[in-house]
C-alpha cells in the first residue's frame, strides 16, 4: 500500500479578514495584526480559528508500494492555493493512500476541507465512505479510529488532550533532528518577508520527522521488525544523501549527528 505522510503551513487569510473586519484597505501585514489582536481578545491566543487559514504550502513524504521514497512540495513556490489543494486531493484519487499526519485530525485536514470548500476542489475520494467502494465502508478517511488516516499525535496520546506532545519534542526524543531553523509560529514572518521557499523546506523537514516517527510506531505495532525496520531508514538516508537539495542533506547530517536514531 503506498503512504503518505503530510503536512500543511499557513498564514492568516487576509482576504477573509478584510471582509471580517471591514479592512479592505489595509495591507496584509496589518489585516493579520488585526486578526491576531481580535483573537486574543476572545481567546486570549493568537492562534486563529480554522476556517481563518490559509495554506501557503503542503509537502509530503511518499513512500509507495513498489518501495520508491520521494519528499516534496506541490507545486511550485508561487503557485496559488487553489492548485495545491486541487493536488492534494487529486494525489488521493491517484494512490488511494494511507494518509500520516501529525494532529491532522485536528488541524491540517480541517483547515483542508474549508480550502477545498472555498476553491470549489472535488475531493470524491477522500469522502467515500463505503457507498462506491465497501472497502472504504470500515476503512475510510473520516473516521477518527480508522487507519486510512494515521494521526500519530492522537494515537501516540491515546486521544487524550493531555497526552499529547509536539513533533519536535518526539523527535528529539527518538534521535531524530526535529526542528531546523525554523517553527510554526515563525511562518507568518517569514512569509511576510517573501520567505516561501524557506517555508515549503520547513515544512519538508517536518514531514520527514513524521515518516521516521511512523516507522518507529509500525516496529511498535507489529508491523516492521528490526531487519525491515533498518531497511527503510536506510532507504530515507539514501533518499537524502542523493538529494541536490540544501535542506534535505542539513536534514541529513543533523540525523546523523544526533545518533542516527532508529
Amino acid at each position: 500500500m503506498n503512504t503518505l505522510v503530510f503536512d500543511i503551513e499557513t498564514v492568516p487569510d487576509t482576504n477573509l479578514g478584510r471582509q471580517l473586519y471591514g479592512v479592505a484597505d489595509l495591507d496584509d501585514e496589518a489585516v493579520g495584526r488585526i486578526m491576531f489582536f481580535k483573537q486574543r481578545q476572545a481567546r486570549q491566543t493568537d492562534f486563529l480559528p480554522l476556517v481563518q487559514h490559509r495554506i501557503v504550502a503542503i509537502s509530503a513524504v511518499l513512500r509507495t508500494g513498489e518501495g520508491e521514497l520521494h519528499v516534496f512540495s506541490l507545486g511550485d513556490a508561487e503557485a496559488p492555493e487553489d492548485e495545491i489543494v486541487r493536488r492534494f486531493f487529486e494525489g488521493l484519487d491517484r494512490y488511494s493512500p494511507e494518509l500520516v499526519s501529525w494532529n491532522g485530525s485536528g488541524f491540517d485536514l480541517p483547515v483542508l476541507h474549508y480550502r477545498a470548500l472555498l476553491h470549489g476542489v472535488n475531493a470524491e475520494r477522500y469522502w467515500e465512505n463505503g457507498d462506491n467502494d465497501r472497502e472504504f465502508r470500515y476503512n475510510n478517511y473520516l473516521s477518527r479510529f480508522h487507519w486510512r488516516h494515521l494521526d500519530l499525535m492522537d494515537v501516540l496520546a491515546g486521544f487524550q488532550i493531555g497526552g499529547r506532545a509536539s513533533l519536535s519534542q518526539v523527535s528529539t526524543l527518538l534521535g531524530f533532528p526535529g526542528k531546523l531553523g525554523m517553527s510554526g509560529e515563525q511562518v507568518w514572518d517569514r512569509y511576510l518577508a517573501g520567505e516561501l521557499v524557506a517555508i515549503r523546506n520547513y515544512c519538508e523537514t517536518d514531514v520527514l520527522n513524521t515518516y521516521l516517527i511512523y516507522l518507529r510506531f509500525q516496529l511498535m505495532r507489529g508491523l516492521l521488525d528490526e531487519s525491515r525496520l533498518t531497511t527503510e531508514l536506510e532507504r530515507v538516508e539514501e533518499s537524502l544523501e542523493q538529494s541536490a537539495s540544501p535542506h534535505l542533506r542539513e536534514f541529513l547530517e543533523a540525523w546523523r549527528s544526533a545518533g542516527h536514531g532508529g
